[in-house]
C-alpha cells in the first residue's frame, strides 16, 4: 500500500521533501561560497579562478591569533559544558535533583544566546551589576575599574567561554536526560549497587559508556556552534582580534565588495576548521576511552558521590545564577533613568525608555514572530508527516541517516549561509519574507523533529487500530485522538522551534538584507552603541519572547478538554 493517501494528502514523499528542504539549501550555499574562495564572484568583476582570495587571507594581520582564539573557545566550551552535564546526570539521575533539574531546563533551553550574552556583560562588566553588589565595601571601588583581563570582550575570550557554557550545558543536559530515558538505567544501577558500586562510579562505569554515543551528535553540534557562533561573540568575544566567524563577517559586509572574497575564502577555511575539529575531538575521546578502560574493568566501587554530587549542584547552582541574575539586570536597566555606580539598584527609575522604543518595539517583535511562527508552523508540519509515514511504512530517520538531521548544525552558518546570499541576490530573492522563513526552516526543523520524534514513536498504536476497527478514518483518528493525546509533546516542540527562530542572528542578517530586523539583529547592532537602557529593552524581550512560548506550551500540555 505504498503511497496510499491518509486523509487526501500521500505522506510518501515527506521524508525526500524533508531532505531536500534541508540539503539542497546547504549543498548550494557551500557551492555559492566556494566559487568566491576561488577568485570567481562576476557581479563584483571577478571572474577569473585564482588563489588570490587565500593569498589576501593568510596575509591578513591577526588571522593566526583568530584561529587560535576560535579553536581555544570551541573546544572549551564544549569541554566545560559537556563536563558539567555529565557530573549533573551522574551524581543527579537517582536522586530528586535531577527532577528539580529538569524544571529549569526548560527556561534556560528558551533564553536565546544572545540575551544570555548581554545579560553575562551587564554582570560581569568593570560597571556591572557584580561590581556594584561588591562595592565600595568589599573593593574599594568608588568608579568602575580599569581592567582589560576579564569581562566582554576580554582579550583571550575568558567571558565568551562562559556566556557559551551557560548555553550549551542546559542543551547537553536536555540532550542526556533524553538519551537516558531511551536506556534500561534503573535495572543497571540496581544490579551494580548491588555489587557494591557507587552511583557516581555506576554512572561512570556502567551507564556512560551506553550514553555517549546517543550524545555524539548533539555534542558535535555544540561544539560546531562554539567554533563558529557569530551573534554572542559580537556582543561578548574578543573584538582585536575576533573570532574568524566575525571577521569574515566583517570582510562580507565591508563596503568593498571585493572584500567579499576572502570572506568567502575565511568561510571555507571555518567549514575546514570545523571537520577538522570534530574529527579531532573523536580521536581524543576514543583515546580516552581506551585510556580508560583498565578502570572501567578494574574493581574500584567507589564511596558515596557525596562530594561530587554537591560540586557538581554548585556549578549548575552558579551557571543558573548567573542566568537569571543576567535577565534580571537587563530588565533593570531598561527601566532605570539614572544608574549610578556603585549603587546596586537604580536611583531613578522611569518607562520613557520603553514608550520611546514603542513603536519600533512593536514592528521589529512582529516581524520575529511572524517570522517565527511561519517557521515553526512549516516544521511542525514537514516532522508530523515523516513521523506518521514513519509509524505506517519504514523508518524515516534513524540509526545512521540521523546525522542528516543535524547537518544543518554542523556544518558553519558562515560556510553556507554566504552562498545562499549570493544566490538569493542574484536570482532576486533575498531581503524577501519567505526567503528568510526558508533559511530560519533549515535551523527550525532539526530541533523541532528532534523533540518531536521520541513521544511520537512512543504513542501506543492501539488506540488508533481501535478507532479504525469502529470504523473511523485514519485522518478522522490522527485529529481526534493522536493529536489532541500528543497535544503536549507537539505544543513543547512548536516552543522550542520559535525559541530557535527568535535567536536566529546570520540567517535574519543575510537572507533579510536588512529590510526585516528582528529583536535578535536589532539588538546585537544596538550593543556597538553601548546604550544599556536600550539594549536592555530589546535584549529583555528576545528573552521573553521565548519563555512565553513555553509557558504556553506548558499550559497547553496540562489543559484539560472539557
Amino acid at each position: 500500500m505504498k503511497g496510499e493517501p491518509w486523509g487526501g494528502v500521500s505522506l510518501a514523499r515527506a521524508p525526500a521533501l524533508t531532505l531536500f528542504l534541508l540539503l539542497a539549501p546547504i549543498g548550494a550555499g557551500l557551492i555559492g561560497t566556494l566559487l568566491p574562495a576561488v577568485g570567481w564572484l562576476p557581479v563584483v568583476g571577478a571572474a577569473d579562478f585564482s588563489l588570490q582570495p587565500w593569498r589576501a587571507l593568510l596575509a591578513e594581520p591577526g588571522l593566526w591569533r583568530s584561529l587560535g582564539l576560535t579553536l581555544w573557545t570551541g573546544f572549551a566550551t564544549t569541554a566545560l559544558s559537556l563536563l558539567l552535564a555529565l557530573a549533573l546526570l551522574a551524581t543527579c539521575y537517582h536522586t530528586v535533583w535531577l527532577h528539580r533539574t529538569r524544571r529549569w531546563l526548560a527556561p534556560l533551553l528558551a533564553v536565546p544566546h544572545a540575551a544570555l550574552a548581554f545579560g553575562l556583560a551587564f554582570l560581569i562588566a568593570p560597571s556591572g551589576w557584580l561590581a556594584r553588589w561588591l562595592s565600595p565595601w568589599a573593593t574599594g571601588w568608588e568608579r568602575p575599574p580599569d581592567f582589560a583581563g576579564f569581562g566582554p570582550q576580554d582579550p583571550w575570550g575568558l567571558s565568551l567561554v562562559l556566556a557559551l557554557t551557560l548555553k550549551e550545558t542546559p542543551y547537553l543536559l536536555f540532550m542526556g536526560l533524553a538519551g537516558l530515558a531511551q536506556l534500561p538505567v534503573d535495572s543497571w544501577s540496581a544490579v551494580a549497587r548491588a555489587l557494591g558500586y557507587g552511583p557516581v562510579t555506576a554512572f561512570l562505569k556502567v551507564v556512560l559508556p551506553s550514553l555517549y554515543p546517543l550524545l555524539r551528535l548533539p555534542v558535535f553540534a555544540a561544539l560546531a556552534f562554539a567554533l563558529t557562533v557569530v551573534d554572542v561573540a559580537l556582543i561578548i568575544g574578543p573584538s582585536t582580534p575576533p573570532t574568524l566567524a566575525v571577521q569574515a563577517l566583517r570582510w562580507f559586509n565591508d563596503p568593498a565588495l571585493a572584500w567579499r572574497l576572502p570572506a568567502a575564502a575565511a568561510a571555507i577555511l571555518l567549514t575546514l576548521l570545523t571537520l577538522v575539529s570534530l574529527v579531532t575531538w573523536e580521536g581524543a575521546l576514543r583515546g580516552l576511552a581506551r585510556c580508560s578502560r583498565s578502570w572501567l574493568i578494574g574493581g574500584a566501587r567507589g564511596g558515596t558521590g557525596d562530594t561530587a554530587r554537591k560540586t557538581a549542584l554548585g556549578g549548575g547552582g552558579l551557571a543558573l545564577g548567573l542566568a537569571a541574575s543576567g535577565v534580571l539586570v537587563m530588565v533593570l536597566w531598561s527601566f532605570a533613568r539614572r544608574w549610578t555606580f556603585p549603587l546596586a539598584w537604580p536611583d531613578q527609575w522611569t518607562l520613557e525608555n520603553w514608550r520611546g522604543q514603542a513603536d519600533n518595539l512593536l514592528a521589529i517583535t512582529w516581524h520575529t514572530f511572524s517570522i517565527g511562527a511561519a517557521a515553526t508552523g512549516l516544521a511542525l508540519v514537514l516532522s508530523v508527516a515523516c513521523l506518521e509515514h514513519e509509524v505506517h511504512r519504514r523508518p524515516t530517520f534513524s540509526g545512521r541517516s540521523l546525522w542528516l538531521l543535524y547537518l544543518p548544525l554542523l556544518v558553519p552558518q558562515v560556510g553556507f549561509l554566504f552562498g545562499i546570499q549570493v544566490l538569493l541576490a542574484w536570482s532576486g530573492l533575498d531581503g524577501g519574507w519567505p526567503a528568510l522563513v526558508w533559511t530560519h526552516l533549515l535551523f527550525v526543523l532539526p530541533y523541532v523533529f528532534l523533540s518531536l520524534a521520541d513521544p511520537w514513536r512512543a504513542f501506543d498504536p492501539r488506540y488508533e487500530q481501535t478507532a479504525l476497527a469502529l470504523g473511523t478514518s485514519r485522518a478522522r483518528s490522527f485529529w481526534r485522538i493522536k493529536l489532541p493525546m500528543l497535544r503536549g509533546p507537539v505544543a513543547v516542540a512548536a516552543a522550542m522551534g520559535f525559541s530557535v527562530s527568535v535567536a536566529q542572528y546570520l540567517p535574519t542578517l543575510l537572507a533579510g538584507a536588512g529590510r526585516y530586523a528582528t529583536v535578535t539583529t536589532e539588538a546585537v547592532t544596538l550593543a556597538s552603541g553601548g546604550n544599556r537602557r536600550i539594549i536592555g529593552i530589546f535584549a529583555a524581550v528576545q528573552a521573553v519572547l521565548p519563555l512565553l512560548g513555553f509557558a504556553l506550551a506548558l499550559w497547553l500540555a496540562r489543559r484539560r478538554d472539557p
